[in-house]
């Protein structure tokens, strides 16, 4: 078993698809900009890690829904290592490109939709992820279509999160438990519950 995260192993196999995902990563990112360059040498810490702390949340899940997947952070990364079916978001063409070159070089259990948020029609999942994506009353606007009912969503977030609470909680009512982040000192994982509009 490999450490990646404090308290969370992963397997052999699993270690072995994130190191051909990052590899496929470098490969690609010069090309598309998929992370910054200068992320690009702190990229198991600063994506990697930060995404694998999500998938004891999805883990157990039958799918979940990654928002903005972008360079598969988390979507790819969560389906990997939580074993679940993914329906990853992305607009960009180029980006939804990688994500399926990723899907098939890391067997990822996911589908890509090249098309933005508003326009997507996946099958409502019991689970809906997104990071780094947009602040959370925007993000709960989105999110709330796609998501199953008695589902929740994962968000990793900044340290503006208890600001966006405030004010997403004037539009929603619904349950949040706060996670501390392993990776970020300001950051957070909010698990949000029971979402309905006010």
């Amino acid at each position: 078993m490999t450490l990646v995260v404090p308290g969370m192993s992963v397997s052999r196999e699993t270690q072995e698809r994130l190191d051909a995902f990052v590899a496929l990563l470098e490969k690609w990112n010069p090309r598309i900009n998929l992370v910054s360059s200068r992320d690009m040498a702190f990229v198991w810490e600063r994506h990697v890690r930060d995404s694998l702390q999500i998938a004891p949340l999805v883990q157990g899940a039958s799918s979940f829904i990654d928002l903005g997947s972008g360079g598969g952070f988390p979507g790819v990364i969560t389906a990997i290592a939580a074993n679940v079916p993914g329906t990853l978001i992305e607009s960009d063409q180029r980006k939804a490109a990688f994500l399926r070159e990723a899907a098939r070089v890391t067997l990822a259990p996911i589908k890509v939709l090249a098309q933005r948020i508003e326009q997507a029609e996946p099958e409502p999942a019991p689970v809906v992820t997104a990071r780094a994506l947009a602040a959370l009353p925007r993000l709960l606007e989105w999110t709330a279509p796609f998501l199953a009912k008695g589902g929740k969503a994962v968000f990793l977030k900044g340290q503006q999160a208890e600001d966006e609470l405030t004010e997403a909680r004037r539009s929603w009512h619904m349950d949040v438990c706060i996670h501390p982040s392993v990776t970020s000192h300001d950051g957070v994982i909010l698990e949000v519950s029971n979402l309905e509009r006010v």
